[in-house]
């Protein structure tokens, strides 16, 4: 009791500021892992840690104690190999969003744009026409925008369901968005390199895990064979969207932009880095 009273004496506000800046430290980890398997894996490593750090305290450990000490270098060697890919899309992801930064700007002219989005979606989801529509934030997109086919056209339904015709010469591709201007379609996206769980998801869907993996897009996906509307954001994908579940999600996008937005995700498509 008297060690514990002597802790606590020696409390400053210094040390309250050093608590409070390693919580926040393995806060933005975390967040930063969201979506991600390297969030098991992480919580897997601390675990460990933890279990080392306490069994090496017996002093009678003698050879754990000395294996425990010297396994530290090989741990700093050994994560950025097994995180390589979660570490590289968290880095992208603070660097694009700017975690800490709360920087709220509406964007003009996006209440018709998210009309004419949901629009779109619900009536070629009723057709069964299939459609990628990437929504660009502020990561550019100049290479995937040069596969494409410029078009610089306010953003219409009529125009999009024209474009995702079969059988017309751009349905085969993604649609891109920018500045509430349709930029370009027929653009190709890359595709992801995760494995996903769900063997049922075509080409559009890994192509809009995989350009909001390396993005801060929005990639809103028809599928072609079922007429089920998914949206993608970070890597992570949201599937069965109805029209106002879809307007929700389009409208928490255009109402964060800047910032690390996370879809709501009911039914979660994750799987391991392949």
């Amino acid at each position: 009791m008297e060690n514990l009273a002597a802790i606590f004496g020696q409390f400053t506000w210094l040390s309250a500021l050093d608590i409070s800046l390693v919580a926040l430290a393995f806060y933005v980890a975390l967040r930063l892992f969201a979506g991600t398997k390297g969030v098991q894996l992480l919580r897997g490593i601390l675990v460990l840690v933890l279990i080392g750090v306490l069994a090496g305290s017996f002093t009678g450990l003698i050879a754990f104690s000395w294996l425990i000490r010297n396994s530290g270098l090989a741990i700093l060697v050994a994560i950025p190999v097994v995180f390589q890919p979660e570490l590289r899309r968290a880095l992208e992801r603070l660097g694009r969003t700017g975690l800490l930064l709360n920087r709220t700007r509406r964007s003009t002219g996006a209440s018709r744009l998210i009309i004419e989005l949901v629009n779109t979606c619900t009536r070629l989801s009723q057709v069964q026409h299939g459609a990628i529509i990437v929504l660009a934030d502020q990561t550019g997109m100049v290479e995937s925008l040069e596969t494409g086919v410029r078009i610089d056209a306010r953003v219409e339904a009529e125009l999009l369901l024209t474009i995702f015709y079969p059988g017309t010469p751009l349905h085969d591709g993604a649609v891109i968005v920018q500045d509430n201007l349709l930029v370009a379609a027929a653009c190709v996206l890359p595709l992801t390199r995760r494995t996903l769980s769900d063997t049922s998801l075509g080409t559009r869907h890994r192509a809009a895990i995989g350009i909001t993996e390396e993005t801060d897009a929005l990639a809103l996906v028809v599928s072609e064979e079922t007429g089920t509307i998914s949206a993608a954001r970070n890597g992570r994908l949201a599937r069965r969207l109805d029209d106002k579940r879809l307007r929700r999600v389009l409208e928490r996008f255009y109402e964060s932009r800047g910032q690390l937005f996370e879809l709501e995700i009911e039914e979660d498509i994750e799987a391991p880095t392949s």
